[in-house]
């Protein structure tokens, strides 16, 4: 489909809402960024939820500057985001609205393109790609980018199963009259993951949907920021059980309004995304948490029912709601965090019932793996173990291929593909070093050198791809050995002969990571950034 046509003369089409509470470091270069939108900007309204910083006179003095800026000051906090919100849908008077968050930024000419293409098609809803800005370091991580790949539009939201997964307000223009006529509201006060009912409430609606590839949204994640946001704040349990509750709003709106496919494919993101993130971190909880949270989750996947665990049993998601499910206690957590990462890794061992059947486990022969024997194996979860032992001037990386219930050596794996990526910069430390794997036993082994000349400060993550004989490959991630001094801190030799610190660590995931930090100034940043983790 061809992008459609620029806009001609968009003068004051869009209202802008922006909320904020005690946020005035940041909300004026929100609206900002929002009136810097340009003529199809009508109006921005920033409401205020009762902050207790100078949050409100910061505003007040550039709406006095600003015409078209109004500036609402909520008497009494909310304790959320959809109240603020709300407050100012009521007061927009534009065609479409929009919704900025005050430590966030529209991306330049974001207003117009979006009302391009809702224009120009018709449609009640546009959006556009949104990234995860990490901040202070800058890198950027897009959000959902299969869906906005290329200018499309639906008819229905159920032309697109997937876009329950963007459950994102703010990356999206709506139709001002659309929402009011069909009471599209979010809700109020204190309720986190506001994002999911409101969506699955547009959604039930049946908008006609237009998606564009440009960046229209700038989600500004500060991780060592005082005060956390919710989506970040997941150190204790209630988060979890607010995302859930929101979760199951979320499919009984859908559900309601008669979208079977859609409520099916919430539940299906909900076990792909929200129970793989968290699962990720339950070894960073004590065991109180833990015990919580499986209790919980269970509770949550009981009302599940047989057709949203019929399609492809052994997705990684799937496959840890069934375990949970399978059992009363957390078990085998440090295998269900490899399950969990992305790609994911199924780690030994690779339990049969006593007929033969690849099971998950002795201790849950009910969990089969059986799918395992005949899904195509570039979408296995396959597991390759990694171990690095720095030297002086070189490092070799020690890899190790398991196999999978026989499938790994029927398709013959004929190289693994080795690079390390700057998660900064991008950079990578080198081409690509293709090395072949030789068997040994039950899985095969490999080697590759690691050169420190090559990496600058920085974390870089190792990245790797399997190739097999008939052309199949797979991409796949290292489980990082944590054995005796595998992954102990060196000072190396880099390029000029500059000495640099070398932390290889285990990601949340269990992946292997490295950072580097070459010459002093270098080292005190790596121990200020391990500091403010411990803190936070």
């Amino acid at each position: 489909m061809h992008p459609p046509p620029p806009p001609t003369a968009p003068d004051r089409q869009v209202a802008v809402v922006v909320i904020g509470y005690d946020d005035a470091a940041h909300v004026t270069t929100a609206v900002r960024s929002a009136l810097a939108q340009g003529p199809v900007v009508r109006e921005v309204v920033a409401v205020d939820d009762c902050s207790t910083d100078d949050s409100a006179a910061r505003l007040a003095a550039l709406a006095a500057t600003e015409p078209r800026l109004r500036v609402v000051r909520r008497r009494v906090n909310s304790g959320g985001c959809g109240s603020p919100r709300n407050t100012g849908l009521d007061r927009v008077t534009a065609p479409y609205v929009m919704f900025l968050d005050s430590d966030d930024v529209l991306a330049a000419g974001a207003a117009g393109t979006l009302w391009a293409a809702a224009d120009g098609s018709g449609a009640q809803v546009a959006g556009g790609l949104c990234v995860r800005r990490e901040l202070p370091e800058g890198r950027e991580v897009p959000w959902e980018p299969s869906l906005y790949a290329a200018h499309a539009v639906f008819e229905r939201p159920a032309q697109r199963p997937r876009l329950v997964h963007d459950t994102l307000c703010v990356n999206k223009l709506y139709r001002t009259d659309f929402l009011r006529a069909h009471g599209i509201r979010f809700p109020e006060g204190r309720f986190p993951y506001e994002d999911f009912v409101f969506t699955a409430r547009v959604l039930a609606a049946r908008p006609r949907i237009a998606v564009v590839p440009d960046l229209v949204y700038v989600w500004h994640v500060r991780r060592a920021a005082g005060r956390l946001s919710i989506s970040l704040d997941r150190a204790d349990v209630a988060n979890w059980r607010a995302r859930t509750e929101a979760s199951r709003l979320a499919h009984e709106i859908l559900l309601g309004s008669g979208q079977k496919e859609l409520a099916r494919a919430a539940r299906a993101k909900f076990l792909d995304h929200e129970m793989r993130m968290y699962v990720r971190e339950l070894g960073l909880r004590d065991a109180s948490y833990r015990r919580a949270w499986w209790a919980h989750t269970r509770a949550y996947l009981a009302e599940y029912d047989a057709s949203d665990w019929a399609h492809n049993p052994t997705a990684p998601g799937r496959l840890i709601g069934r375990i949970v499910l399978a059992s009363p206690e957390p078990l085998d957590l440090p295998r269900l965090r490899d399950l969990a990462s992305r790609p994911a890794r199924l780690l030994p061992p690779y339990a049969r019932a006593a007929d033969g059947t690849p099971v998950w486990s002795a201790a849950l022969p009910q969990v089969t793996l059986e799918p395992l024997l005949t899904r195509p194996v570039d979408v296995l979860p396959l597991a390759v173990d990694a171990d690095l032992r720095p030297g002086a001037r070189t490092a070799v990386l020690r890899l190790r291929l398991h196999e999978l219930y026989g499938r790994v050596a029927h398709a013959g794996p004929a190289a693994l593909e080795v690079e390390w990526r700057c998660r900064e910069t991008g950079r990578t430390a080198g081409p690509p070093t293709a090395v072949v794997p030789e068997p040994d036993g039950e899985s095969w082994r490999a080697e590759s050198p690691v050169r420190w000349a090559a990496f600058g400060a920085g974390t870089w993550d190792l990245r790797l791809c399997l190739r097999f004989r008939e052309g199949a490959e797979r991409e796949v991630t290292a489980h990082a050995v944590t054995g005796t001094g595998a992954l102990r801190r060196r000072a190396v030799l880099g390029a000029g002969h500059t000495v640099v610190l070398v932390q290889p660590y285990a990601t949340h995931s269990g992946a292997l990571a490295l950072r580097v930090a070459p010459g002093l100034r270098g080292v005190l940043s790596v121990v200020r950034g391990r500091l403010r983790r411990l803190l936070h």
